[in-house]
């Protein structure tokens, strides 16, 4: 390479340390927001080629990241933090389809997923939730496994 590091961009740079990273072929590899200063479609395409260096590679990769999509399309197994304290580990599908609390299911999908307060009022086949803005409502379907708070 002729250019100096601090005559490259910052996805140029980002890119270099990544490879000279992968290049030792370490067991563990630690990624700390690796793309964030990518605009889209770079991000996009470094997404990909991260995720085939890491089936050719077969190191463990730790990525730490804030942005979803990364987190769902590049994960095996996925540990979400609340506040420094780990709300849920599992797969990306294990945590999109049974997220463990509040705070998962907020964080994980997009749109992002709305909560409204309601009460179970009689839990069964034809059960009744109360919504404060909008009264009782009958649920389409069998309620007997959920509890009330």
């Amino acid at each position: 390479m002729q250019r100096k590091p601090r005559e490259l961009s910052g996805g140029q740079r980002q890119r270099v340390a990544m490879g000279r990273a992968m290049a030792r072929e370490p067991d563990i590899l630690l990624f700390d927001e690796p793309l964030s200063n990518l605009d889209a479609s770079l991000r996009v395409q470094m997404r990909n080629e991260i995720a085939r260096l890491h089936k050719r590679l077969g190191s463990t990769m730790i990525y730490v990241t804030h942005d979803q999509v990364e987190a769902m399309t590049l994960a095996d197994k996925i540990v979400v933090l609340n506040g420094g304290q780990v709300e849920q580990v599992g797969s990306p599908r294990e945590l999109y389809e049974r997220p463990a609390s509040l705070f998962v299911a907020g964080f994980l999908g997009s749109p992002r997923m709305n909560f409204l307060p309601v009460s179970l009022q009689a839990p069964g086949r034809s059960s009744l939730i109360d919504i404060p803005a909008l009264g009782m409502k009958s649920l389409p379907f069998d309620s007997s496994n959920l509890t009330a708070d």
